[in-house]
């Protein structure tokens, strides 16, 4: 066989191989999109948005979320740690009405903190906790974002910039609260991994006054807005 020969085979080879290689990323590229796109649904958006419009930026953003955090395990809550964690919501939620801003203050470390205990990265490192959070509740991530914010928003006549009105502080928190009860919410086999390897009895705690249980569905990790804070008959509103 001639060299001329063995070299055009050569080419025509690499070019085979090329095309290839260059359908194999292209379908990869195109299911990667429709995947991040099913995965992180209004966060996909948002991040195309934050890249304006440019989509394979947002969606290397996204594969580099899932790369760092898509094998995190979530822990199981404690019984006794999610009783109490419900009734400090609550709290949060009778404090909006006389203390919107604190309500809200106390709200975003009350998620830092659930988000922490369910092996989330330390909520003082916000942004990690907040991707992590978006590859594991993409549905709601974006009211602990909402919440952060208003939280360290500007208040009123610091001329620092516009503080956060009522109202704003009101959504920031409902929209909140999805996240914090998808924390919370026991997950099924919970039980059983926390029944590993324990043999000694749980002390009891203390019972939460009858009139805080009211507002807090422990049976199904679900919390209930105050009326108030439904209606909107808030201080400054």
């Amino acid at each position: 066989m001639s060299t001329g020969v063995i070299i055009l085979l050569i080419v025509v080879a690499v070019a085979l191989v090329a095309a290839v290689v260059a359908r194999s990323v292209a379908a990869r590229g195109a299911g990667g999109g429709r995947g991040l796109k099913r995965r992180f649904g209004p966060e996909y958006d948002r991040a195309v948005a934050r890249h304006d419009g440019d989509t394979k930026a947002a969606e290397h953003e996204l594969e580099e979320r899932v790369k760092r955090h898509g094998s995190l395990r979530e822990q199981p809550l404690d019984p006794a740690a999610r009783e109490r964690y419900l009734v400090r919501w609550t709290a949060v939620q009778e404090q909006f009405v006389d203390s919107p801003r604190d309500a809200v203050v106390e709200a975003d470390r009350l998620i830092a903190e659930v988000a922490g205990a369910r092996g989330f990265p330390d909520g003082g490192r916000f942004d990690e906790q907040l991707d992590a959070l978006s590859v594991h509740h993409a549905h709601h991530a974006h009211g602990y974002r909402r919440v952060h914010r208003a939280a360290h928003a500007p208040t009123a006549g610091s001329g620092a910039g516009p503080a956060a009105g009522t109202e704003e502080l009101r959504e920031a928190l409902v929209e909140a609260r999805a996240l914090f009860q998808d924390l919370t919410a026991p997950a099924r086999g919970d039980e059983k991994a926390l029944s590993r390897g324990k043999t000694e009895p749980r002390e009891k705690t203390e019972e939460a006054p009858a009139a805080t249980r009211t507002d807090t569905d422990t049976s199904r990790g679900r919390t209930h807005a105050p009326w108030a804070l439904n209606r909107r008959h808030v201080k400054g509103s």
